[in-house]
């Protein structure tokens, strides 16, 4: 069986690595630090998330990064909330936004309406200019249950789309078989993912000292630090610890340098996808 690595022209035993910045659109800070890390830092690929405030803004400095949709049906921020952008009724809570949580998510929305929700974040960013290279799910909240997954898995086969996809642990977490449904339509995927906290260096350096062979992602939450960022989000630090991390760490450049990995985009996954 070809491996992914061979379908996208490198030796079975290649390392290739993906490291993606989520939340692009989350704030202006976050939109400085993300192109920061994809223009001039190690960053290879980003995704956006259409309903926030500052996503217009993350168009208008667009110049044809590897960027694709980050779909949003969550607003966990305590004090800077987003919604739908469709007429949704079932995808809001009583504050007039998404749901803070998961649970509350899964337990009212309707799935006519994620699905059309999703399609309109897709095709909004469309519309802006981008030229989308993947999708992928905040929080998670269409990959985690069966219901919401069929959504993902359509969203991915209508737009011709790669999708981030959990590993087998992952799979085991939530007791359904997504790697193994995504293949079977012909989604492409990476081989490994690895989710990290947000700042910290301890889990990816261990990754980066043990990469297996094949393509694996991983992502990070950069952004710069500013008065707005402190104010709405808790872990603000780590935001910014992230950002030094992919721009400025010279340590964590020379451990991705080492690893021997070879960096590529969603774009690369895309084109394979679509040649079928």
């Amino acid at each position: 069986m070809t491996t992914l690595a061979e379908r996208l022209g490198y030796s079975e035993d290649a390392r290739l690595l993906i490291i993606n910045c989520d939340d692009l659109g989350s704030t202006r800070a976050a939109n400085v630090a993300i192109y920061q890390s994809l223009r001039e830092g190690l960053a290879t690929s980003a995704t956006l998330m259409v309903p926030c405030p500052w996503a217009r803004d993350a168009a208008a400095e667009y110049r044809g990064e590897d960027v694709g949709v980050h779909l949003t049906l969550n607003s966990e921020w305590e004090n800077y909330r987003w919604g739908p952008i469709t007429r949704s009724p079932s995808l809001l809570d009583g504050d007039g936004g998404f749901p803070r949580t998961l649970a509350d998510l899964w337990d009212h929305a309707d799935l006519d309406e994620v699905r059309k929700e999703c399609r309109a974040q897709i095709e909004r960013a469309i519309y802006w200019g981008f030229d989308v290279s993947h999708l992928d799910s905040h929080m998670g909240s269409v990959q985690l249950r069966p219901e919401f997954f069929d959504v993902y898995l359509e969203m991915a086969t209508e737009f011709a789309l790669p999708l981030r996809m959990g590993g087998a642990a992952g799979e085991a977490q939530v007791g359904f078989p997504y790697r193994r449904l995504a293949a079977e339509e012909g989604i492409v995927f990476s081989d490994h993912f690895l989710y990290t906290r947000v700042g910290s260096r301890g889990d990816i350096e261990r990754m980066l000292s043990n990469m297996r062979p094949g393509v694996t992602e991983i992502y990070f939450h950069p952004a710069v630090e500013t008065d707005e960022l402190r104010a709405s989000h808790p872990d603000w630090s780590g935001r910014v610890r992230d950002h030094d991390a992919l721009c400025s760490n010279d340590a964590f450049r020379r451990l991705v340098d080492d690893s021997g990995a070879t960096l590529i985009g969603f774009k690369e996954l895309r084109e394979v996808q679509r040649a079928g």
